[in-house]
């Protein structure tokens, strides 16, 4: 028997029916959108306000949409894996819930949580998990409704963030040189203190005192994170290109976290490859945190062919970031 690989064979998504654009956002603090659109290139986010539903709510609409257009059969499903920051509950795992909803009858399900790196991380670990031989089929779910945890009166980070969901069905393939090939991941434990929310977990368990005092917002010192997610994004991306013999001519698509279009285009230059090769969604949906790239990979689709040499990079909270070098397994715009 030959090596196994791990390949994408579909995608869905999601963003909630809601858009509060920048017009809106102007009315409820101090900016506009010149101001958002000069330093985050940001022009509208998709917030799911419905009272009552959660990131599994939005992962089982883009799940759903998956299993639809790859025709997969259900039952043939061995894991489903959600990665997210905003969990519907403390326990049990979105994950199950999802699976629960979805009515997967032979696969079990976990969260996995790396901030704004979910996706990228939870693909390589789906990817080894079937490279092993043990499984064959896996959902792989980044989904993120950042409108629960941001603060609506910071008029620094309400106008980054949106909501929405992005689905991947991860296969294994015997057919040689596509999938996932190579990942660099790092995480510098350093990054507490410049991103994070300071109460409700077990440091700082939920009370009159949190709630009084604002502390179940997200908090983030801007600059630092800018200049980190620059640096971390950009050296991932050329240390993957250099270990897997790539030129900035070979490389078809980088796919970005979208966090800030500011930091895109940095970390474009930095890697000396054009803007044309840089997938962007930044403006229609915010930063979707674990979302950014699965729905970047569903927007941009069509233009995806097989054989394509694509790079996803990323950075979060706990200022974990990385870079994967990827093979694209099908030609998109037949799907």
């Amino acid at each position: 028997m030959g090596k196994i690989n791990a390949i994408i064979t579909g995608v869905g998504g999601y963003v909630p029916d809601y858009i509060l654009d920048n017009e809106e956002l102007a009315r409820m603090v101090d900016t506009s959108d010149e101001w958002i659109m000069t330093r985050v290139g940001i022009k509208e986010r998709h917030i799911l306000t419905e009272e009552g539903l959660g990131t599994s709510y939005m992962a089982r609409k883009a799940a759903k949409q998956l299993i639809e257009k790859t025709g997969v059969d259900p039952d043939t499903i061995d894991a489903l894996i959600v990665t997210t920051t905003t969990p519907d509950y403390k326990f049990p795992s979105t994950a199950s819930i999802v699976l629960g909803k979805l009515g997967l009858k032979n696969a079990f399900a976990f969260d996995f949580s790396a901030a704004c790196c979910g996706f990228m991380y939870t693909l390589d670990v789906a990817s080894s998990m079937i490279q092993s031989g043990r499984y064959k089929k896996i959902i792989v779910i980044g989904a993120d409704k950042m409108s629960s945890m941001v603060d609506y009166t910071d008029r620094q980070t309400c106008v980054l963030f949106g909501d929405g969901a992005g689905a991947v069905l991860v296969e294994a393939t015997d057919e040689e040189g596509y999938g996932l090939q190579n990942s660099f991941f790092r995480t510098d434990g350093k990054g507490l203190p410049f991103l994070h929310m300071k109460a409700g977990g077990s440091v700082c368990p939920p009370s009159h005192f949190t709630v009084d005092h604002r502390l179940h917002y997200l908090y983030q010192e801007g600059r630092t994170v800018f200049r980190y997610a620059v640096t971390n994004m950009g050296d991932d991306v050329l240390k993957v290109m250099k270990d897997n013999n790539l030129t900035a001519d070979d490389v078809d698509w980088v796919i970005p976290h979208e966090a800030n279009q500011r930091i895109i285009e940095a970390v474009a230059k930095r890697v000396d490859i054009p803007m044309e090769k840089v997938v962007v969604n930044i403006e229609r949906y915010g930063n979707t945190s674990a979302a950014t790239i699965p729905l970047a990979i569903w927007d941009h689709e069509a233009n995806l062919k097989k054989g394509d040499n694509v790079i996803f990079t990323a950075f979060g909270a706990g200022f974990v970031h990385g870079a994967t070098y990827y093979k694209w397994a099908y030609d998109g715009r037949k799907r």
